[in-house]
């Protein structure tokens, strides 16, 4: 059967340099506006009393914002936080004030690979809902539905072997079936350990320094999409 292709996206098929200037410093800015309009909506309150739970309990809002502005700041893979990026990020699309950087090997790549049988899925650390509204509002056009299914935080931290296992499982086909790329050789090396085959996604726009020999710690590396090779 031919690989299930699974696909991180910051650094993989995009540039980190777009999460970090454009996604991020627009979520930053627009939060407090957002919170200020949305605030007692309930999936967007679902996801504050959550974030004010990791705070200690019942907060100002402007007290959750500004933690949350502080965990953009920090990069901080908070749940709560992802989800209402998506939100903000939801909005920043339709309004087209941005659209989302895809790498011109990986837009080419993920159309053949579909095109040829392979199914394909991502896993993120962005929430499910911001994974599927860059893909529809990338620069290489609409690829959302080129994918079968897209994974997140929900399912387990992206440096634990469990996390992949259960991927697996819900795309219902055996971990050496799926070959799975990312930047991050500590996600590789869990999805190793997990049965996966694997490949480093090493583009030089985002790592100058080639991360050969020990760096890339056995796995198969890449410089783009264009010499991956699935089975």
């Amino acid at each position: 059967m031919p690989d299930t292709i699974l696909t991180d996206i910051e650094g993989t098929t995009s540039s980190i340099s777009f999460v970090k200037e454009v996604l991020f410093p627009y979520a930053r800015r627009e939060l407090p506006r957002y919170v200020h309009l949305h605030g007692n909506d309930p999936e967007v309150r679902h996801w504050l009393d959550a974030a004010a739970l990791d705070l200690g309990g019942a907060c100002q809002d402007e007290v959750i914002v500004e933690a949350l502005q502080g965990w953009i700041d920090a990069d901080r893979k908070h749940t709560a936080l992802k989800a209402l990026q998506g939100m903000l990020w939801a909005e920043g699309y339709r309004n087209g004030d941005f659209t989302a950087h895809v790498y011109p090997d990986a837009g080419a790549a993920l159309r053949r690979w579909h095109a040829a049988g392979h199914r394909l899925a991502v896993y993120s650390s962005g929430s499910v809902e911001a994974q599927q509204l860059f893909f529809a509002h990338s620069d290489a056009g609409d690829l959302g539905p080129l994918f079968d299914a897209h994974f997140d935080t929900r399912c387990g931290g992206k440096r634990e072997a469990r996390s992949y296992a259960g991927i697996a499982s819900a795309l219902d086909c055996p971990p050496g079936a799926v070959l799975f790329l990312s930047d991050v050789v500590e996600e590789l090396d869990a999805a190793r350990d997990a049965g996966m085959r694997t490949t480093l996604v090493d583009r030089r726009e985002d790592y100058p320094q080639p991360r050969t020999g020990q760096a890339a710690n056995g796995h198969p590396r890449v410089e783009g999409f264009d010499q991956v090779e699935p089975r």
